[in-house]
């Protein structure tokens, strides 16, 4: 089997930061965990927020800490650092290779979409994002990982798509329109989701929107590990000459 994870974001029309965080992180025994994060309002005191927990909870999955123990110290660092007064929505998505699970920890309101196959499960128990109050805890499911399985974890700009246009955007089907398609990479799943959000949009994204899907396939390659990233820069301009 092989793990493939790919990530779709874009900011906020209008707004230079983004107020999502998106890292990848290995486990000391082997695994990769996604760390997701949307932190409250947009742009800069967003992007504080986000970065702020995504970072909190890397480094404690680094060390070894259990997922839901670190979504836990995570809101509760927020909740010290804010007085309850800022929150943030958070996703994890962990390959465990000591108990060959996937690991999905959720503290946002937004659904996980899980896959098998082509068989659809919208993952939608009630979840309280974090940094409100003290010791919240997140929604955790663990299944066994094997080839066919896909999970999509997103933040609330795919879900409010359109909203202002009084459109919405179907999340579940067009997945499963993807699904029936021959063997969609996660990359082309992601960018299609992303890009039906912002044509609903207008082509001017009404919040911030990230969306990250794993998915595991028949392993086709070697044994080397690799990860791209894309990056689009626009240059800023400055009053300093030097």
């Amino acid at each position: 089997m092989e793990l493939q994870i790919a990530v779709s974001k874009i900011q906020k029309y209008g707004s230079i930061d983004s107020g999502d965080t998106v890292e990848v992180v290995e486990r000391p025994q082997g695994g990769l965990s996604v760390v997701m994060a949307d932190g409250q309002t947009s742009g800069k005191g967003a992007k504080w927020i986000s970065t702020l927990v995504v970072r909190k909870v890397i480094s404690l999955l680094a060390e070894g800490v259990r997922d839901g123990a670190a979504a836990r110290a995570a809101s509760d660092y927020l909740y010290t650092e804010r007085a309850g007064k800022v929150s943030a929505t958070l996703n994890i998505l962990s390959v465990d290779r000591s108990t060959n699970t996937l690991v999905i920890t959720r503290n946002n309101p937004a659904p996980v979409l899980l896959a098998h196959h082509e068989d659809i499960q919208c993952l939608n128990e009630k979840s309280l994002p974090v940094g409100l109050y003290r010791d919240t805890r997140p929604v955790i499911c663990e299944i066994p990982i094997e080839t066919g399985l896909t999970a999509i974890i997103y933040t609330d700009g795919l879900v409010h798509a359109g909203s202002r246009k009084g459109e919405s955007i179907d999340i579940e089907n067009l997945f499963q329109e993807l699904l029936e398609e021959e063997d969609p990479s996660p990359q082309l799943i992601a960018d299609c989701l992303l890009n039906e959000a912002v044509r609903l949009d207008r082509n001017k994204p009404v919040d911030d929107i990230s969306i990250v899907v794993l998915r595991v396939i028949n392993r086709t390659g070697d044994d080397v590990r690799r990860m791209m990233v894309r990056l689009p820069l626009e240059m800023i301009a400055s009053n300093n000459y030097h």
